[in-house]
């Protein structure tokens, strides 16, 4: 699948800082510690609608961490997959009459230009699950012989299930107790009232045909794969086990991230999936969490054609810390527009006050599990410096405002020179 165009990422003059990020597994904020490449997985989109803020701030979470490897030296191999047949693009398309097909190339496509305006770093891998279905069915077929998959006595649906006990270690990963998993694969997907089950978590690998869905013709018998393993195996055949980082938003700790990295460990017969399980907070509208049954999502593509800056998305999303459930409000838009344009006003000038601690507290803040907000409360203060000195070239420091604008574009992603 095709991926978007890149921004060129521009080296920042001192020394970078190892990154550390809260694991959601342990509870801890630990350093990510990843080798000559670093490799990283961040759950995809399903494209049944366009990208909202709830998206942006998790890609845009992703984003730095992978800038912050960028800075550190290392290579980055950064896969992303696209959820291309599942439960919602098919009731999304029967609601408005679409071919499915069609609605999952046209929101895909309208999600690369989204994150190619808000500057986010492309992943070298992004691969649907549609054109991973022949491997899915070989790796199923194999969960099935070792035992860790079973298929459920209904001769009209013969679906297939994974054992969730068959690792030993279900639900380290979200780290929540019997209750609320229960709840939440109720309300995320789960089907725990399916008859035939060993118990009501184990999940769906295998969906026999239904009349009226699609299907592919497999050794598995007609059918289409669940949500978790198309994640487990575009993970296992990119980046191996034990990749650094697992991420996506809060919502897919559970079940998503918990059963992919079950699926991967029983296929796999080691332990663990990733090394960091990231999840990155919600984002709500005006004190409301966004969801389409609110009807309340904020589209980056409207910001857009509202012409609302994508730099000024970023900063408003950064303002808040990564892993905070937090408000878009017109208030927080505002208040990022006007950082954007006393940040362009400062690095317009001739001279500025020395760069070297701002670019080293900004760097220290990112590398401490992305604190964004410390992270732009130490440019503010350089800029308000700058401004308040309004430096004519002489006592000052000429090299500064490049150097600002240099690590703010490389390590943030905002880009401080005026539109065209």
């Amino acid at each position: 699948m095709q991926t978007w165009s890149s921004v060129a990422v521009p080296r920042v003059p001192g020394e970078s800082r190892p990154l550390r990020l809260y694991d959601t597994a342990s509870g801890d904020i630990r350093p990510t510690s990843p080798g000559r490449i670093a490799r990283m997985y961040v759950c995809g989109i399903t494209p049944y609608d366009a990208t909202h803020l709830g998206h942006a701030a998790t890609y845009l979470a992703f984003d730095l961490v992978h800038r912050l490897w960028l800075d550190a030296g290392h290579e980055v191999h950064y896969v992303q997959n696209v959820t291309d047949i599942d439960d919602p693009l098919l009731e999304r398309a029967e609601r408005d009459q679409d071919d499915w097909v069609v609605l999952a190339m046209r929101e895909t496509a309208l999600f690369r230009e989204d994150m190619e305006a808000l500057r986010v770093l492309p992943p070298r891998d992004f691969i649907g699950a549609v054109e991973t279905i022949p491997r899915i069915v070989e790796v199923i077929g194999k969960l099935l012989a070792s035992g860790a998959a079973y298929r459920v006595d209904d001769p009209e649906y013969p679906d297939i299930y994974f054992d969730r006990s068959y690792t030993g270690r279900f639900g380290y990963e979200s780290g929540y107790d019997a209750e609320t998993m229960a709840t939440f694969f109720a309300e995320r997907g789960g089907d725990p009232d399916r008859p035939g089950k060993r118990d009501p978590l184990d999940a769906l690998l295998w969906r026999a045909e239904r009349a009226g869905e699609p299907y592919w013709e497999s050794e598995l018998g007609r059918g289409r794969p669940g949500w978790h393993i198309e994640c487990s195996v575009i993970a296992l055949d990119q980046l191996g086990l034990g990749f650094d980082v697992q991420g996506g938003g809060s919502d897919l700790a559970f079940p998503h991230h918990e059963y992919s990295a079950a699926h991967a460990e029983a296929l796999a017969g080691d332990h663990p999936f990733a090394r960091h399980y990231a999840h990155a907070g919600m984002i709500g509208l005006d004190g409301a969490k966004m969801s389409k049954s609110k009807g309340n999502l904020v589209f980056v593509s409207r910001l857009r054609a509202a012409d609302v800056e994508p730099d000024a998305i970023r900063l408003g999303l950064f303002a808040g810390h990564y892993r905070d459930d937090r408000a878009w409000t017109d208030e927080v838009l505002a208040t990022a527009q006007q950082r954007l344009a006393r940040w362009r006003e400062a690095v317009r000038l001739p001279a500025g006050p020395p760069a070297a601690d701002t670019i080293a507290r900004l760097r220290e803040h990112l590398a401490n599990d992305l604190d964004t907000p410390r992270a732009l409360a130490a440019v503010d203060a350089w800029v308000d410096e700058a401004l308040r000195g309004g430096q004519s070239g002489s006592g000052g420091d000429e090299d500064a405002p490049t150097a600002i604008g240099t690590a703010v574009d490389a390590l943030l992603g905002v880009s401080l020179e005026e539109p065209a």
